[in-house]
């Protein structure tokens, strides 16, 4: 049995979907904070429940046969852990040890990690190395950062076998699962949103960027792409670990994302250019050889696919 954390969110529960599709069977832990009870995929356990209870998270592993644990929860608003630092170093980092003492005392072997570019700051060049300099610029990236130092020194002192996944910007949509977030801040639920007539148009932070048409660049990577980076770090060889970038390997503009979403939904919608955001690097893209080379793990989906999922998600869930 996997034991996954925060599967009540967007790409938990999307993880969750794609391991009980591959004939595992799956324990959902969260405590619905930001998450939704239904997104929970039917065949999967579910425990309610806090990791900063570490009763009930070592509870977990006494009465279900936890093999291998994959680690979702965690808070991830940007703005939020610059106003709110402390909540996110007790939620994403001590939270998180809490399960990885409980993982560890279980004699469970096999860590999967939700980790972030985040932990790179803004001043690494792309395409971005795993061994790149490591200078978060906000306390979510350097909580998760924090987390991952942990993990290391748990596969030296104990022999736990982890993998820290970096995801680049996550997007798409199942048939059954999506972004919901609240408030929402990824680009492409956004556009969408303006593209419904919901807003009163994108918003986009800056037109003059060192870029071909001087809008911010990032790598987007479907959340099917993510669920089966996670699969296949859990079913690799006991002497691989390690940290991961998970990105397609190129990018794509705000443009070029707004163009997208006109092509999915044949729908236009205002464009409204105002300042950069501070803190806003022109271009994010993963290098991601690493990840091919050891888990043999391909991007199956462009953007085109991603907008066109989170489109038919987003008209359902209406």
């Amino acid at each position: 049995m996997i034991l996954v954390t925060g599967g009540a969110g967007y790409i938990g529960s999307v993880c969750a979907e794609q391991l009980l599709a591959r004939g595992y069977e799956v324990c959902v832990f969260d405590n619905l904070s930001r998450g939704h009870r239904e997104a929970v995929p039917p065949g999967a356990a579910f425990i309610e429940g806090d990791l900063e209870d570490r009763a009930a998270v070592s509870d977990v592993f006494r009465s279900r046969p936890i093999r291998a644990v994959m680690h979702f929860a965690a808070y991830a608003l940007v703005g939020e852990s610059m106003e709110k630092p402390n909540l996110y170093f007790r939620k994403n980092f001590g939270n998180a040890l809490n399960l990885l003492e409980a993982t560890i005392e279980a004699g469970v072997d096999r860590f999967v990690f939700s980790s972030t570019c985040a932990i790179f700051g803004d001043q690494v060049a792309p395409p971005i190395e795993e061994d790149a300099p490591k200078a978060p610029v906000n306390p979510y990236g350097e909580s998760k950062l924090a987390f991952e130092k942990a993990l290391e020194w748990s596969r030296r002192s104990h022999g736990l076998n982890y993998f820290a996944l970096r995801y680049f910007n996550a997007c798409g949509a199942t048939n059954e699962r999506g972004e919901r977030h609240e408030p929402e801040t990824h680009l492409i639920p956004l556009v969408l949103r303006a593209a419904a007539g919901l807003s009163d148009g994108i918003h986009v932070f800056g037109d003059d960027y060192p870029t071909p048409d001087g809008t911010c660049i990032r790598d987007y990577v479907h959340v099917l792409d993510l669920a089966d980076a996670h699969i296949r770090a859990l079913e690799a060889p006991g002497e691989k670990s390690g940290c991961y970038n998970v990105g397609v390997g190129r990018g794509d503009s705000v443009r070029e994302v707004i163009e997208a979403v006109r092509k999915a939904t044949g729908k236009d919608f205002p464009v409204i250019v105002v300042p950069r955001r501070p803190g806003d690097p022109p271009e994010l893209v993963a290098a991601n050889a690493k990840i091919r080379r050891e888990l043999a793990w391909e991007p199956q989906h462009d953007i085109h696919s991603a907008v066109s999922s989170a489109w038919e998600f987003f008209q359902r869930e209406q």
